[in-house]
């Protein structure tokens, strides 16, 4: 396999992949956290034939980056999710996985090695596949009922300042009116609305359901990290509103 990126330092080819079944160029760009012990293991892994996943790339804590699937195939990274009503992730985009046991083994910090290494590479594959900088995205926010990676640790504001990724100051925290699990209504139905309009798969029924709420995390987890708990407070709604009217095409531009 001949690297598709010049910062790739290592081959390690995975037999877990398959055509993609739409045409073009991905134009997704997904990132998720190992959650494993070592990296190697995440490796070894990632080309197991028995484990039915794979990625496109792999950055280790030292900056090391390896690449197990080419750009031009489907690899199995993403599972079940959606984005802007779009399934099937895993066509549609480009995978890195970034060594990091996760939330389950103590969630370290990201190295610094690790983080410069990354934007680089996001840069680099964003570059050549004109990656719209909001579909630059968490693996949580494809699949909020089931993924939490790479968490609310990850330094998205450092990508957005590199130029990568779709990104505002999150909305300082502070009082007022807000809404939780049980809680119905048109102003939760405009919340719901607000999600689905930057892209979060979630019904507009005006119930805080368990949906809108892990919905609401993964938003969280990526724009507004340092209070992650499912209620959209003030802050939380103000960042999504402060996100969409930043949208090339978005529905508040101007408002």
């Amino acid at each position: 396999m001949t690297p598709d990126s010049s910062l790739v330092r290592e081959v390690r080819p995975s037999p877990n992949h398959n055509e993609r079944r739409v045409s073009g160029a991905p134009d997704i760009l997904l990132l998720h956290y190992t959650g494993m012990g070592t990296g190697e293991g995440a490796a070894r892994w990632l080309c197991d034939p028995e484990s039915e996943v794979s990625c496109h790339y792999l950055v280790h804590e030292d900056g090391r980056v390896v690449q197990m699937v080419p750009e031009a195939r489907r690899a199995w990274h993403a599972g079940q999710g959606s984005w802007r009503g779009r399934s099937d992730v895993n066509s549609r985009s480009v995978g890195i996985e970034i060594v990091n046991p996760g939330h389950g083994n103590g969630y370290p910090d990201f190295p610094e090695e690790q983080v410069e290494a990354v934007i680089a590479l996001c840069a680099d594959i964003v570059a050549r596949n004109r990656i719209p900088a909001e579909f630059v995205l968490a693996h949580s926010d494809i699949a909020p009922a089931r993924k939490i990676d790479p968490g609310e640790k990850f330094p998205w504001g450092r990508l957005a300042a590199a130029g990568i990724g779709h990104y505002v100051e999150p909305s300082p925290r502070r009082g007022g009116r807000f809404f939780g699990p049980g809680d119905r209504g048109e102003p939760v139905a405009a919340w719901q609305g607000l999600l689905a309009a930057y892209g979060y798969d979630v019904a507009q029924e005006g119930v805080f359901d368990e949906p809108t709420r892990l919905a609401t995390i993964a938003f969280q987890r990526h724009f507004r990290p340092d209070c992650v708990d499912g209620i959209a407070d003030v802050s939380t709604i103000e960042t999504l509103h402060l996100l969409l009217k930043a949208l090339p095409r978005s529905p508040f531009a101007g408002s």
